[in-house]
């Protein structure tokens, strides 16, 4: 038994120790060495090369993993069945990395960018000097993505990207009921990692005022999906109502028709019975068009 106990232990520990292989790795030569994977080794090697013309190489990991171990790298493992190594282009990204920054930035005012990294789907030695670049919004959702640029010739040529950024977003402190008031009493600020969003989350909620237009559970992020501007006035509820004629003003309270948001046009009924259109002002308030 106790045998059993410290195999399991020394398992448990080699495994504890060991390292993963990326699916993916990208290399500067023509050669792919051991320090490409392993970075800071004593004594350096070439383990393969890409055949002429060819930029991409994939290997099987159990064939890595046996070299590896030849060199005393014994504790990698993986979890594909192959490795693929690709050539990096050797072109400047940076027009395309500031286009990518500036997109996420749209949409996320407050983003930490720490790191974008960009590749081309197949090897080129140059970008062309004009080109436009071309992103789908629903990128936005996502920390990875693809884009392409098109040049004068309309000639189309795509990149792969990875975003490493936070980003803020409100989540919900307790469950929240449809039509409800957001403010800090149901939902907190917090600052995560930028993964995948199944809808654009909100990011401003001290200059918005905003209602739920679905019920949201407990620890969830509230998306723009999710929520509506605050109706401030009720339907059935008495609204003061302005009057602007002549340089007067004259108020007089008036029963809403329907639920209004701030701005729009609605209906209200006069204690006369008569019925006329207002704009809403404000919490119970409104001025007669």
């Amino acid at each position: 038994m106790l045998l059993k106990i410290f195999f399991f232990i020394v398992i448990f520990l080699e495994l504890l120790s060991g390292n993963t292989l990326n699916k993916d790795y990208y290399v500067n030569s023509n050669d792919i060495n051991l320090s490409q994977i392993i970075p800071h080794v004593n004594s350096d090697a070439v383990l393969f090369s890409f055949e002429q013309g060819k930029y991409t190489k994939r290997v099987k990991s159990k064939d890595l993993i046996k070299d590896l171990k030849s060199y005393g790298y014994g504790t990698y493992t993986s979890k594909s069945n192959y490795i693929k190594f690709t050539k990096k282009s050797p072109i400047d990204t940076s027009k395309i990395k500031k286009y990518i920054k500036d997109f996420y930035k749209k949409i996320y005012p407050s983003i930490d960018i720490k790191q974008i990294f960009i590749m081309p789907r197949t090897y080129i030695e140059s970008l062309p000097h004009e080109y436009l670049i071309n992103i789908q919004k629903k990128n936005s959702l996502y920390n990875h993505g693809t884009l392409y640029i098109k040049t004068k010739q309309q000639k189309k040529i795509f990149f792969d990207y990875t975003i490493d950024a936070n980003v803020d977003v409100y989540v919900a402190k307790n469950n929240i009921k449809r039509d409800t008031e957001l403010s800090a009493i149901n939902c907190v600020k917090k600052s995560i990692i930028l993964d995948k969003f199944r809808a654009t989350p909100l990011q401003n909620l001290k200059n918005n005022a905003v209602q739920t237009k679905i019920s949201i559970r407990h620890g969830n992020i509230i998306t723009l999906r999710d929520i509506r501007k605050l109706s401030v006035v009720k339907r059935g509820s008495f609204v003061t109502t302005i009057l602007n004629s002549d340089g007067m003003s004259l108020s007089f309270s008036a029963k809403a028709e329907t639920e209004g948001m701030l701005g729009d046009i609605i209906t209200v009924q006069k204690s006369d019975g008569k019925k006329i259109k207002v704009r809403v002002t404000g919490r119970n308030m409104a001025e007669v068009q």
